[in-house]
């Protein structure tokens, strides 16, 4: 039985499917995929890579990937490389948009700033309250989206009932309420994170000490906020401007 999503994408880039005979019955149908993928296995899974997130092991195993293009199977003549530069122009082309692979789902944004996704939560902008976002799952992140434009992304949870708050997106709420940021949970997940540092910790100090602690907190939140900034712009730039060569 086809799942949906796999019809979908074989629609997407035109393909038709056939299936192996289940068992003993097939099992002699694929033994040089089934060799190969040992091959790989053997050569760069043992022992098991310590990585520490997924997509690091992905970026892993695209550069082996890449790498056994040199590779000769065998006593072949020409490398995998090589073969497949051969059968390349025989195939059919790319469609031009890629496939989105995660589920797809529209929510609304609670008063917590949140969206609850599979009894989860994760934080959005605060200017998003009450709206209704694109929210979009992926087996080791989730993303959302206000129209087109990414606004938030996560390393998903596994577990239930949990949590994802960025500092960040609370910010502007923060600064008319200074008073709920020493015992915001966005601000506890930001320091386990290690993203709000005991340097932080230290210039807040002082700045409640000299103006107060509304004021204070106020000071800290208005220098995140030019952090934002500086970090929004910076990203800007470095994706605008114009390359005079390779880049290094």
């Amino acid at each position: 039985m086809e799942s949906d999503r796999w019809t979908a994408f074989r629609s997407h880039v035109s393909i038709n499917s056939f299936y192996c005979n289940p068992g003993i019955d097939g099992a002699h149908e694929k033994g040089g995929v089934e060799g190969q993928i040992g091959w790989f296995r053997r050569n760069h899974l043992v022992p098991v890579p310590k990585v520490t997130s997924l997509a690091e092991l992905n970026a892993m195993v695209e550069r082996w990937d890449e790498e056994d293009d040199a590779r000769r199977i065998m006593q072949r003549a020409l490398t995998i490389g090589e073969m497949f530069a051969v059968e390349r122009p025989l195939l059919v082309p790319l469609p031009e948009e890629d496939f989105e692979t995660g589920l797809v789902s529209s929510l609304r944004v609670n008063r917590y700033s949140q969206v609850s996704v599979r009894t989860n939560h994760y934080s959005v902008p605060v200017r998003l309250i009450g709206r209704l976002v694109r929210v979009v799952l992926h087996a080791s992140e989730l993303v959302v989206y206000d129209a087109h434009k990414e606004v938030a992304r996560h390393e998903r949870l596994i577990a239930k009932g949990g949590s994802r708050l960025v500092l960040d997106h609370y910010l502007e709420a923060l600064v008319r309420k200074p008073g709920a940021l020493p015992g915001a949970t966005a601000l506890d997940q930001a320091r386990s994170a290690g993203k709000f540092t005991p340097v932080h910790d230290a210039w807040w100090q002082a700045a409640c000490t000299a103006h107060g602690d509304a004021e204070g907190t106020r000071a800290l939140i208005a220098v995140l906020l030019l952090q934002r900034k500086i970090w929004s712009t910076s990203m800007s730039w470095q994706g605008s401007r114009p390359r005079c060569g390779p880049a290094r």
